[in-house]
């Protein structure tokens, strides 16, 4: 057993990282601390400064444990590396967990490439970025390949020259085909270094050349290339536009700034690279109760560059950090060089972070309309529902659905809708078993008893293994049963429902003479709806889908029954003898006709299985006309 008082007796008085479990051993908080004897402690004595978020997290602890550390540094890195591998609920976590595009110059090889990549190795190769966008990463490099030829394949050159034909991109003029010799180590490097010139920032080089390409062709009435070169010019510009200069100062850096309200918070980043804004990136934080703003940066920003392979120069902030000390130091050891933080105080540089938070305002007021919209559009429509039918909760509807063609392959479907949200893995199919020919109520009437009898079944086997009865795939009943159909349905539905001794609510979806639900039919009476509501968007979503779901699976079940061949039909013919005569023979017909001993020499047929077949098509059996392919 746990005594918390006599654990806390043995803390130490060195660094480390401390670790809270609740009592199911859940880790529910990681925290880092110059003293862990201090700091653990703090948390177990009685303090008027606890924070709502401190009293709760303490109240669930069912013990800790601690790891030592050499210094605060190592108990950085440990603490980053804890939080993202068990995402603890009480530590204010990043959301997003991205990889950001870089260009990668293989500069190793003797004819390098120019490609993508998500990862930045320490290896001999050049790389820039990292890019907020992965399109725009693969247009530049695109782009690179028009102007300077440079090569895709992943060939390896030079040993690999003249063994192969060059490739499609030598014959649309965007490559020199260095793997056939066409032109030199030296003249390839040259074209190389250009690129990385262009890469690197350096735009006029390439539009000057651009533009003389353009005039010489169009004075030389070669129109199509000149457009071409036109072409090239405007897409450079495009790069050139986007990589507006930010400071006169070259500088890598990244601008981090916030807002939050009661929930969440969203932290904004500006990443400038060479004195330039190449993009920007913002990111959702979950937020925990009465987390001041330098508690939230401070957070992420340990979060954030843990996991980003690149880190900047200076990083600059809105707020002074907890840690700035130790998590500079720590991203110092990261990047090889002195890294800062710096919060702006006056002048270009304040007014960078003002902008970096007044976007973060923007995203979060933005999200916060698109939250409201989706839920007027699913727990609101839910309760919509709810209100019209004069029921407290509604969380969970079952919609049923009947689908054959003149009694073929009776089907029905049940589709599960919770807080206004498909629950497809809680979709099931039924294939119709006591009914014969096109009767949807007794159809109706098998799917309804065989759901709820399964349900009732498993609960009472999952009771007696003293199984929590959420693990059951039937077990959940739903808060309402909603019919495709009216009077009828309902009828049926609730029958089942008395029979079984439940006591569900049902409604049936009345339609109009146009095949659309005008109103809920409900303890025999029929309630109109406001066609315009968001519960009746979600009713005929619910409906739509109940629909589709039975149409799809009588669909398969009668290509199933259409993919069965006459061959089917001759004793020692299965499956794999089949297909070895259809892809022999192409046609039933062609099949028809061969001898025994054409049929025999089939791959995998025998003799006495090739007579079978010649016996069957001879001695007047069923012949399908239809041609039969692979």
């Amino acid at each position: 057993m746990f005594q918390i008082e006599e654990e806390l007796k043995k803390l130490p008085a060195q660094p480390g990282v401390y670790i809270m479990h609740d009592d199911k051993d859940e880790i529910i908080y990681v925290g880092k601390a110059i003293s862990l004897k201090n700091r653990v402690r703090q948390y177990f004595q009685s303090s008027r400064g606890k924070t709502a978020k401190i009293e709760q997290m303490v109240s669930r602890i069912a013990r800790f444990e601690y790891i030592v550390t050499d210094s605060e540094l190592e108990a950085l890195v440990l603490e980053c590396n804890l939080i993202k591998e068990h995402r603890p609920r009480y530590n204010t976590m990043l959301k997003d967990d991205k990889t950001y595009p870089y260009i990668k110059v293989t500069v190793s090889e003797d004819f390098p490439r120019i490609l993508f990549s998500r990862q930045m190795k320490k290896d001999r190769n050049k790389y820039f970025g990292p890019f907020t966008s992965a399109g725009a990463v693969k247009d530049t490099i695109d782009l690179i390949h028009k102007i300077y030829r440079i090569r895709t394949c992943s060939r390896r050159l030079p040993q690999d020259i003249g063994k192969d034909r060059p490739c499609l991109y030598y014959h649309i003029h965007q490559c020199d085909a260095p793997c056939q010799g066409y032109i030199s180590q030296e003249e390839y490097g040259q074209s190389v270094r250009q690129a990385l010139d262009f890469l690197g920032g350096r735009y006029d080089t390439v539009m000057n050349y651009l533009e003389e390409k353009m005039l010489a062709a169009s004075d030389a009435m070669e129109f199509e290339k000149a457009i071409e070169y036109r072409e090239l010019l405007g897409s450079v510009r495009k790069v050139a536009q986007k990589q507006k200069i930010t400071s006169q100062s070259m500088e890598d850096r990244d601008i981090i700034a916030m807002a939050k309200d009661e929930r969440d918070a969203v932290v904004q980043v500006f990443f400038v690279r060479d004195g330039r804004l190449i993009g920007r990136e913002h990111f959702h934080m979950n937020l925990s109760a009465e987390e001041e703003d330098n508690q939230i940066l401070n957070s992420f920003v340990k979060q954030f560059y843990a996991g980003t392979p690149f880190v900047p120069r200076e990083i600059w902030v809105q707020e002074e950090l907890e840690d700035a000390e130790v998590i500079s130091r720590f991203l110092t050891a990261r990047r090889g060089q002195k890294v800062r933080i710096v919060v702006p105080k006056k002048g270009q540089k304040e007014q960078l972070v003002e902008l970096a938070q007044k976007n973060a305002r923007m995203v979060l007021s933005q999200d916060k309309e698109k939250i409201k919209r989706e839920e007027l559009r699913t727990t609101g429509a839910m309760n919509q529902i709810g209100e019209w039918l004069s029921l407290e909760k509604v969380r969970r509807i079952e919609a049923y659905d009947i689908s054959n063609i003149s009694g073929f392959e009776s089907v029905g479907s049940m589709v599960v809708y919770e807080d206004g949200r498909p629950k497809r893995n809680d979709y099931r199919k039924f294939r119709i078993r006591t009914v014969q020919g096109p009767n949807d109520y007794a159809s109706m009437r098998e799917v309804i008893l065989r759901r709820f009898s399964h349900g009732m079944e498993e609960a009472e086997k999952l009771r007696a293994e003293g199984t929590d009865l959420e693990l059951g795939s039937f077990t959940r009943f739903p808060d309402l049963l909603m019919m495709d159909g009216g009077r009828g349905q309902v009828n049926i539905a609730l029958d089942v429902l008395r029979e079984l001794k439940l006591d569900i609510p049902v409604c049936g979806m009345v339609k109009d003479d146009n095949h659309r639900t005008r109103g809920l039919y409900y303890h025999n009476v029929e309630i109109p709806i406001d066609r315009h509501s968001e519960g009746f968007k979600l009713i005929t979503r619910i409906q739509d889908e109940a629909h589709r779901f039975a149409i799809e699976y009588h669909r398969s079940l009668r290509s199933k029954e259409q993919v069965h061949s006459v061959l089917d039909d001759i004793k020692g013919i299965g499956p794999a003898r089949r297909k070895s005569l259809l892809r022999t023979f192409k046609t039933i017909e062609d099949i028809r006709d061969a001898g025994v001993d054409e049929l025999a020499a089939a791959p995998g047929m025998s003799r006495a299985s090739a007579e079978a077949v010649y016996a069957f098509f001879r001695n007047g059996q069923p012949q399908d006309d239809k041609k039969e392919k692979l």
